[in-house]
């Protein structure tokens, strides 16, 4: 019998063909496409159809769009029966109320449903930032864009932020068995139904140690201020034994792959703003110094294990860029990352089994077992 693995490192429960991570090379495919590929070359409807089904659609292919406007006129017209559960302090409690009030059949059969919900999700949280303003969502428009309707019901400018906010959902749309796709995972093991296995999931994601970390790498950017302030701060933050926010990475030993996505994509971003990009291109630039000045510093306090960027440093300066509230990063993620939980419960419900992992018991006992 094994002995165990704390928080089951490096203990493989399931095989998937959706997405592989290589930590040491610093790498993510999705369904054996390279993250920085999909990205630059194809729309997130795209991608979202490939991880779902196994195959890119073309780009002139209406359906997932056409699913993803489903789902955002469904979400809206359901607002009124949602009661006080969109009204919750924070975008993740409303995500999951929200949510939990919808059953399996009213997103679709299949691969249908993953849109669908992305759609869901989506325009939830956008409400839930417009109550929170005192305001009320907008209704969907079914021909625009899904980035670029998303962001205008959040009251954002779209266009450019649509682009940039697609590579940002394809960056994240799955990343192997993580806290809340293994949630997902587990609950749909038992044969529950998909609505259940999202819900657990987006419990997962709430918690600070899996979704929580875009926000503070502003609140660090802000408490640095300039370039000249950046090193001086953070070695008073490793001094006093605090987390430099944004870097290091459970599974990726080199910089996260997410991040040069993120990155390239703030960069087409400034330039499409042309005159107006003067305040994107201060923020990149102070972001890109602090993440060298980090990089060297915490390869000086910890030579034997290389703590890079990871994917929250540049989604937190990429989605400030575009207008979206810190308060809604973690459920902006949601809204990408629920087509990757989707797409674990088909699978898992394919060709899974229910998953039980053993424990191993270290109390005390208060003597000899009964005789039979």
């Amino acid at each position: 019998m094994s002995t165990g693995a704390n928080g089951l490192e490096g203990v493989v429960v399931a095989d998937t063909a959706l997405s592989d991570v290589d930590g040491e090379r610093g790498e993510l495919w999705i369904r054996g496409e390279p993250v920085e590929r999909l990205a630059v070359r194809h729309a997130f409807a795209e991608v979202l159809g490939l991880l779902t089904t196994g195959e890119l659609p073309e780009p002139t292919d209406g359906r997932i769009p056409s699913l993803l406007s489903r789902g955002r006129s469904l979400a809206h017209r359901r607002l009124s029966q949602l009661g006080d559960a969109i009204d919750q302090p924070n975008a993740m409690d409303a995500l999951r109320a929200g949510v939990a009030h919808y059953r399996a059949a009213d997103l679709g059969p299949g691969d249908e449903a993953a849109a669908v919900l992305a759609g869901v999700v989506a325009t939830l949280a956008a409400a839930w930032a417009c109550r929170q303003r005192g305001e009320e969502l907008p209704e969907p428009d079914p021909a625009a864009g899904h980035a670029d309707d998303v962001l205008r019901l959040l009251g954002a400018r779209p266009g450019p932020a649509g682009r940039a906010l697609d590579a940002y959902w394809i960056a994240v749309i799955d990343h192997g068995l993580n806290a809340s796709t293994f949630a997902a995972r587990v609950v749909a093991s038992t044969g529950s139904d998909l609505i259940s296995a999202v819900t657990a999931a987006i419990g997962a994601l709430k918690g600070p140690l899996h979704g929580g970390a875009p926000g503070p790498v502003l609140d660090m950017l802000d408490a640095i201020g300039s370039e000249p302030s950046a090193e001086p701060w953070l070695r008073q933050e490793l001094a006093a034994g605090r987390r430099i926010m944004g870097m290091g990475h459970r599974i990726y030993r080199v910089r996260d792959p997410r991040a040069l996505v993120l990155e390239q994509a703030l960069s087409r971003y400034r330039q499409a703003l042309g005159q107006g990009a003067d305040p994107v291109v201060r923020r990149l630039e102070l972001a890109r110094h602090v993440e060298r000045v980090a990089t060297r510093l915490l390869s000086e306090r910890h030579p034997s294990r290389p703590l890079a960027a990871n994917v929250e440093f540049f989604t937190a300066v990429l989605l400030e860029a575009i207008g979206v509230p810190r308060s809604l990063f973690s459920a902006m993620f949601a809204a990408s990352r629920v087509v990757g939980w989707c797409a674990h419960v088909a699978e898992q419900r394919a060709s899974g089994r229910l998953i039980r992992p053993a424990s191993r018991y270290v109390g005390a006992r208060s003597g000899a077992a009964p005789a039979a």
